[in-house]
């Protein structure tokens, strides 16, 4: 008796190993999250900025000329969002000390409060000790001292996006190729393109938009370097849900020092009404309609890829699951059950209203097709003529 084909594994047996291999995954890329980490910020970065270069030669630029401009634009991107970080943590270690009384009288009265509300003596003495304002000078110190470690990694980061520029001048040919052989690899590749640059740009005008109110707002109520905040603001915002609350940490810390805890209630408030109604409800839904994927699934990602790959994995988390998501979910068709799932329910919505009428119908018609053919022998005997 011929064999008829090996028999397929049980289905528990596929989740198990499926759930072991993305273990091994895991457990690797965290051990190589110094390489992926930079790797994958400069591919999107020259992701997002590669319709420049198309646009320059569409203007009739030499190819060599439009690689020169795109590589200066991408050096300073870089620099200046780095710059401001820097600046950032500096003036808040420079502006810190200058507080220090202020800080420490804040911290007399919050424990007087307390003990008046019945806390003990030694619990208020542990939580003064705690909220030492040295420690806190000394954190931000140290702060500053940990980011000249990362120029080594900035060297590495602008040394990839310089090859990575040079290299994208064949990306259209190489995309090409991929399709020729493979079609459904070749969309899902531009499909996460074209995900990655609307997801940055959706975010990267919420950002500006926000960065620009609470700049004003915060000039207005007298809080120190207010325009470096705003634009510390618009970098964290990259970071969803938790960019909010970095965002917030050194404007409140400094309207407590400068104006107590009225000041920190106004700061807080404004970032409530103003950061947290864009960044935390109307950028997901954007986002979401943008690239497809649920709110759900885009916290779920920050959590995941930041204990990865760390603070570059939280900046990239969505970008990251768009790459996922397009190697093993677009390009097969049989994973439309995990794009359900992972989608938003605009995508969902549009998944159903484009693709199940058209099945539907060409069901119908093989069915139809099918019947006819059935029918059409045992109608040949009941002819008169071959009745004899």
């Amino acid at each position: 008796m011929a064999a008829t084909g090996a028999a397929k594994p049980p289905r528990a047996l596929l989740v198990l190993g499926g759930a072991a291999a993305a273990v091994i995954v895991a457990a690797g890329l965290q051990a190589a999250a110094w390489l992926v980490g930079p790797v994958f910020l400069a591919l999107v970065v020259v992701i997002t900025v590669h319709p420049v270069r198309r646009r320059l030669r569409a203007l009739g630029l030499p190819g060599w000329v439009a690689t020169t401009v795109l590589v200066l634009i991408v050096f300073g991107l870089v620099v200046v969002l780095a710059g401001v970080v820097v600046v950032a943590v500096a003036q808040l270690v420079t502006v810190l000390p200058l507080y220090a009384d202020e800080a420490n009288a804040v911290v007399s009265s919050g424990t007087a409060t307390l003990g008046r509300f019945g806390v003990g003596t030694e619990q208020l003495r542990a939580l003064a000790a705690s909220l030492n304002f040295a420690k806190v000078l000394s954190f931000a110190s140290g702060l500053l001292l940990g980011l000249s470690s990362l120029l080594g990694n900035v060297v590495f980061l602008l040394t990839l996006l310089l090859f990575l520029c040079i290299e994208s001048s064949g990306a259209g040919a190489r995309l090409a190729l991929i399709a020729g052989g493979r079609r459904p690899v070749g969309d899902a590749l531009r499909g996460f393109a074209d995900g990655t640059r609307r997801y940055i740009g959706v975010t990267t005008a919420i950002g500006l938009l926000t960065g620009v109110i609470d700049t004003v707002v915060l000039a207005l109520l007298g809080i120190p370097a207010a325009a470096l905040w705003g634009l510390l603001v618009f970098i964290t915002n990259y970071v969803p849900y938790l960019g909010f609350w970095i965002g917030l940490g050194p404007p409140a810390l400094l309207a407590l020092l400068v104006g107590g805890w009225p000041m920190v209630l106004a700061v807080v408030a404004v970032f409530l009404v103003v950061n947290f109604v864009l960044t935390s409800i109307v950028q997901p839904h954007f986002v979401g309609d943008a690239v497809g994927i649920s709110v759900s699934v885009t916290l779920v990602a920050l959590v995941l890829w930041a204990w990865l790959l760390g603070p570059v994995g939280a900046v990239l988390a969505v970008p990251l699951t768009l790459l996922v998501k397009a190697v093993l979910v677009d390009d097969d068709p049989r994973a439309l059950w995990a794009d359900a799932l992972l989608s938003s329910h605009r995508r969902v919505h549009l998944l159903r209203t484009r693709s199940d009428p058209p099945e539907a119908v060409d069901d119908h018609r093989r069915h139809l097709v099918g019947a006819a053919r059935n029918a059409e022998p045992p109608a040949a005997p009941t002819l008169p003529d071959e009745k004899g």
